[in-house]
């Protein structure tokens, strides 16, 4: 099995380059072992060959082009794949009976943004305000769990398994896109994404030294923002671990979704939180 490209070279100071993440080749199995977390029926654990990503990048494909209706252009038939993933450590959630993967983060490291020139939430938004975060910051993105898998301990897992990560390599901010769904019965709409962000912006708007803006950006001006609309769960997790909104929607056609900036910091997790995830 192929193992995952590693860099030569350290470009960043703070972050460890691909490969250096996880355990040595001659650390024991057992200590290994223990980097899995385990959760009744699944584990979680982050990809170490081609093959452990390409199954995320079919769950990936299963869920963005399947049940969301998003235009996936891709190498391979039936995988989400673009020109990041090569680049990210992969974060998997499987379900130990079968080895079904059933739930999966990608995590692009400042090292390897730097490596990159940007992450893929520079594609979506004018990222400047955040420049001095940069070296301490990840990005989080492309998360999905199985439809089967969707009551919370799949997401408990990996937010689990993320703060351990950020804690053991001293990163402390984490960044990306929360997608709100536009596809409404064959219908793409924005109506429901320009009242999620009406609510939130009151309540979770991040500072304006810390807001971003969308290079194509939902019009939510055209929608009526008065109906009470629920955020999808896991933009309603984030909000309850702590994180900020950074401003308004991006619009992303291929995928059908309006794309809302959040950042959530380690410093910031709620003492409960906190106490579960870290022990701490």
């Amino acid at each position: 099995m192929k193992e995952l490209p590693t860099p030569t070279i350290d470009l960043s100071p703070i972050a460890l380059p691909r490969g250096l993440l996880h355990p040595s080749r001659n650390e024991s199995s057992a200590h290994v072992e223990a980097k899995t977390i385990e959760r009744s029926s699944i584990s979680v654990s982050w990809a170490q060959h081609q093959d452990e990503v390409r199954a995320a990048q079919r769950l990936r494909y299963d869920i963005f082009a399947g049940e969301m209706g998003a235009r996936i252009s891709s190498s391979i038939a039936g995988h989400d794949i673009d020109l990041f993933d090569d680049y990210c450590e992969h974060l998997i959630v499987r379900n130990q009976d079968t080895q079904e993967v059933v739930g999966t983060y990608r995590v692009l490291t400042p090292a390897q943004s730097k490596r990159l020139g940007g992450n893929y939430t520079d594609t979506e938004f004018d990222l400047t305000r955040l420049r001095g975060l940069r070296e301490r910051m990840v990005e989080l993105g492309r998360s999905c769990v199985h439809p089967d898998y969707r009551q919370g301990a799949v997401i408990m897992a990996l937010w689990g398994a993320l703060a351990e990560f950020m804690v053991r390599n001293n990163l402390d901010t984490m960044i990306g896109c929360a997608s709100i769904p536009m596809l409404h019965n064959g219908v793409v709409s924005g109506q429901a994404a320009a009242s999620i962000w009406s609510q939130l912006k009151q309540t979770h708007l991040a500072p304006i030294e810390l807001q971003v803006w969308p290079r194509l950006a939902l019009p939510v001006e055209q929608f009526d923002t008065q109906a009470k609309v629920e955020p999808p769960a896991l933009i309603k997790g984030y909000l309850r671990l702590g994180a900020k909104i950074l401003g308004a929607p991006a619009w992303d056609p291929d995928f059908n979704t309006a794309d809302l900036p959040m950042l959530m910091r380690i410093a910031d997790l709620p003492s409960r939180y906190r106490k579960h995830f870290l022990g701490a």
